[in-house]
């Protein structure tokens, strides 16, 4: 077992899930809710990644964090380090590529909330903040933990953009996904099997657990 690529791994998805999540909340809500011109383009946008190969999106990426770019120069002189080829830039890029795996359920589940809901809480006296919290977010928490889910093992089993924007350097941008990549093209087979069925298990365990909560939740209402 790589453990130093396993425990890279859970950092960068529970990184990615929570950077993502609030970024996801406020880019859902009005895709769901308000009409303006170019939505249609937006959504496009945010579900590119699910049919862009993983390889075609890290090489843009890539080539977008480079030294050589507006966003790499702004990046390097802000922190003195490099997006490629570092944590930073594996976190970046995880969470472009996940956009759609947390704002596509958060987006169905602010939309099947009624709209006279919020006008309720409008009339009520509570501004649009205070009627997402108390109000949206309890409602919406069926795509909430989906969004959860699914962004926390997507990235853990993510291997092309990965690649593509951290490379493989040990105990920095390599996960538990090229590690088993690295084993197998070693003839390791025992070790890629070891790593393969940690990740189906970790994957498994995430996805029950966030059942067994939604299901406790869902009673509890």
């Amino acid at each position: 077992m790589d453990w130093p690529a396993l425990s890279l791994s859970l950092q960068l998805a529970f990184a990615t899930t929570l950077v993502l999540l609030p970024m996801a909340v406020l880019l859902a809500r009005p895709l769901a809710w308000r009409p303006f011109p170019g939505k249609s383009v937006v959504e496009a946008l945010v579900a590119l990644p699910l049919v862009l190969p993983p390889t075609v999106l890290g090489f843009y990426l890539l080539v977008s964090f480079g030294e050589a770019t507006a966003l790499g120069q702004l990046y390097h002189s802000l922190t003195g380090r490099a997006l490629v080829f570092t944590f930073d830039g594996l976190l970046l890029a995880s969470v472009i590529f996940n956009l759609p795996f947390a704002v596509q359920p958060m987006q169905r589940a602010f939309d099947a909330i009624p709209r006279e809901v919020r006008e309720a809480a409008w009339c009520c006296g509570m501004t649009r903040w205070q009627a997402l919290w108390k109000i949206e977010l309890p409602l919406a928490w069926p795509g909430l933990l989906t969004a959860i889910v699914l962004t926390f093992a997507h990235t853990l089993g993510e291997f092309g953009v990965v690649l593509m924007v951290g490379g493989n350097i040990g105990g920095e941008t390599r996960t538990i996904a090229i590690s088993i990549y690295d084993r197998v093209q070693a003839f390791d087979d025992h070790g890629a099997a070891v790593m393969s069925a940690a990740l189906v298990a970790l994957s498994l365990a995430a996805i029950t657990a966030i059942n067994m909560l939604g299901k406790r939740i869902g009673h509890r209402g």
